[in-house]
């Protein structure tokens, strides 16, 4: 070959190599589009890029329409210091917004000195009527009102310091309030939406007055629906919507608003162990908060029915087993001279059915009867001696006939007249009561003779200490069979087996008062 065949040979390799690549790219490529077309999923639709844009347009839009009905509440009252400091303890979870404003003078303990809390509300009429909780404007620690309420609105320039505001009505029960301004002209409203409707995960804006700083908006979500936090009476008709939307001390009365801009919610309280946001909120519902509201304007007060019997809001299945019903709940105690005693309803009834609604949850019980009118005859089924029976309650005035049973054993750990039974399969040490001590019970609870063993200990991990009996119960009763001394008890014990049902009727003192209440499970 001649060198100048030589010198362009390179040249040739590298035009061939590059024509053959265009070549293998060429078919590859087209091999891919034709995968493409017959594979993958060809009817699903693309996924469409998030719009922080629009949602953040949403909130602002929800947030200028809400803002003007709602205001800056602050109460004003002199308050005796009887301690040098006043503190909520740590483990507390619920404590009050506003006891942590205290402030206290350098007289110390016995100094009369004024008291300044901050809270939120919301006007729901145009003639300055405003919704707010019932603890922003009582003094706190006392069922007392603050000696001055004054109402800042929203970007009024008009009266910075704000107005004078008067009580028209509080309900404690569900911690909400009605006050009323004088503004001299047609205020803006917020409109109320229905809290059933909402759900778990639906987005919500929290807004008021946290620390003072009023028109202060939030964002979270609905966390959770029907959160009981407090139990017992107190917490009855208090079902609250939880939220994680940050809300603070001066939230209170406040709205929780929706996508829509509707109250939702009346922001109450915060689960929280450093007194600030720690990411659960709660507010009541707005279902609830109407009917408070309306009673309120209506009456100057809420009157709510009641039939004079106590209950643990769940029953297990054990517990309705051993009364031979299927559901219902198990009448705990019977307010003496009450609805329910005067129509013969006694303890250890199972109540399953009102005006021929099913009963399955103490709250079911609480929302027909609340709802009725005063005076009202219900028609209440019932489980006795395992056997289906009928009578009819008038409702009666639950501020009237709710009453507490006063009185008990003064002293816990008193021994009885003979020995005490130890440990054994249900894990618990009782004692005889005194004579004194079970006339006394016998009295207060309206037994019909001397009855019950007083528990000076529990074992821990027992079965006993696990269905929640304390010392300083009152055992009553084990399976439906009514305890007079340590050696019944002892008897009806070693009769139990692995498998076995328990039913114990404890009566507990909280505050020298007396309550009764069934505990039940099987035995492991």
């Amino acid at each position: 070959m001649s060198r100048n065949g030589r010198r362009y040979l390179p040249a040739v390799v590298v035009a061939v190599t590059l024509g053959i690549g265009i070549l293998i790219g060429t078919l590859i490529s087209n091999g891919v589009r034709a995968a493409r077309a017959g594979g993958g999923a060809p009817s699903a639709s693309p996924l469409p890029a998030p719009s922080p844009a629009d949602l953040s347009n949403s909130f602002a839009r929800i947030a200028e329409a809400a803002e003007p009905a709602v205001v800056n509440i602050h109460t004003e009252s002199t308050v005796r210091i009887t301690r040098r400091r006043f503190s909520v303890p740590d483990d507390s979870p619920f404590g009050d917004f506003f006891d942590r404003f205290f402030q206290f003078g350098p007289d110390g303990p016995g100094a009369e000195i004024p008291q300044q809390n901050l809270g939120s509300g919301v006007i729901l009429d145009k003639n300055g009527y405003i919704l707010t909780n019932y603890h922003v404007i009582m003094r706190g620690g006392e069922d007392k009102p603050v000696d001055r309420i004054r109402v800042q609105l929203h970007g009024d320039d008009d009266s910075p310091k704000g107005y004078d505001a008067k009580i028209v009505g509080k309900d404690k029960w569900t911690d909400l309030a009605v006050i009323k301004i004088d503004a001299g002209r047609p205020l803006l409203t917020a409109q109320f939406g229905d809290s059933d409707s909402m759900r778990v995960g639906d987005w919500v804006l929290a807004i008021g007055s946290p620390f003072g700083l009023d028109s202060t908006v939030t964002a979270g979500i609905v966390s959770a629906k029907g959160r009981d936090i407090e139990g017992g009476p107190e917490g009855q008709f208090k079902r609250f919507l939880q939220t994680d939307a940050a809300i603070n001390p001066g939230n209170s009365g406040g709205p929780l608003v929706n996508m829509a801009g509707q109250v939702i919610g009346i922001n109450t309280a915060i689960a929280t162990r450093r007194g600030t946001y720690d990411g659960v909120g709660f507010a009541i519902p707005s279902n609830t908060a109407r009917k408070v509201y309306n009673s309120i304007v209506s009456t100057g007060s809420v009157r709510r029915g009641a039939i004079g019997v106590t209950f643990q809001n769940q029953n297990n299945p054990v517990k309705l087993r051993m009364f031979g019903a299927d559901h219902g709940v198990v009448v705990e105690n019977v307010e003496p001279g009450g609805p329910a005693d005067r129509a013969g309803i006694r303890r250890g009834d199972v109540i399953t059915a009102v005006d021929g609604k099913p009963i399955h949850t103490g709250d079911e019980l609480v929302a027909i009867v609340s709802d009725s009118d005063v005076g009202r005859k219900l028609k209440v089924d019932l489980i006795r001696d395992k056997k289906p029976i009928s009578t009819q309650v008038e409702v009666g005035d639950r501020n009237k006939i709710i009453g507490r049973l006063q009185g008990g054993p003064e002293d816990e750990g008193e021994a009885g007249e003979s020995g005490e039974e130890a440990g054994g399969t249900l894990g618990v040490s009782v004692r005889n009561l005194t004579r004194e001590q079970a006339d006394d019970l016998a009295g207060e609870l309206h037994l019909s003779d001397r009855q019950g063993v007083l528990v000076t200990g529990v074992q821990p991990a027992g079965f006993a200490a696990e269905l929640g009996v304390q010392r300083g119960d009152v055992i009553l009763s084990l399976n439906q069979q009514p305890l007079h001394s340590v050696e019944e008890f002892s008897r009806l014990q070693s009769q139990l087996k692995s498998g076995n049902d328990v039913l114990f009727l404890i009566a507990r003192r909280t505050q020298r008062t007396f309550t009764t209440i069934y505990l039940a499970d099987r035995l492991p």
